[in-house]
């Protein structure tokens, strides 16, 4: 069963793939959203607001969240408020 995690604005991500969510804020993620740029792996789910964390998938794809880490690791861990369930629909 696929779970998915609202990361903000309507966009989710797959749970099982995810491998970490960290803070924008420290040199490396800053370095790495612009390797993800370059690569043209990064996907920029923020609508246009400040991101506040940078989620690593399988596959090397990089997503930007103007979430805080957080709120989104309290999801990931089944807020079943914010977690929706494929199964369901």
């Amino acid at each position: 069963m696929t779970r998915l995690i609202n990361i903000g604005f309507g966009n989710v991500v797959n749970s099982d793939k995810i491998i970490s969510i960290i803070s924008s804020d420290s040199a490396p993620a800053k370095r790495m959203i612009q390797k993800g740029k370059e690569q043209e792996s990064l996907i920029d789910a923020t609508q246009g607001r400040r991101t506040k964390s940078v989620i690593f998938t399988e596959g090397n794809k990089i997503i930007l969240s103007a979430l805080q880490p957080e709120t989104l690791a309290l999801r990931f861990h089944g807020n079943a408020s914010e977690v929706c369930d494929d199964a369901k629909e």
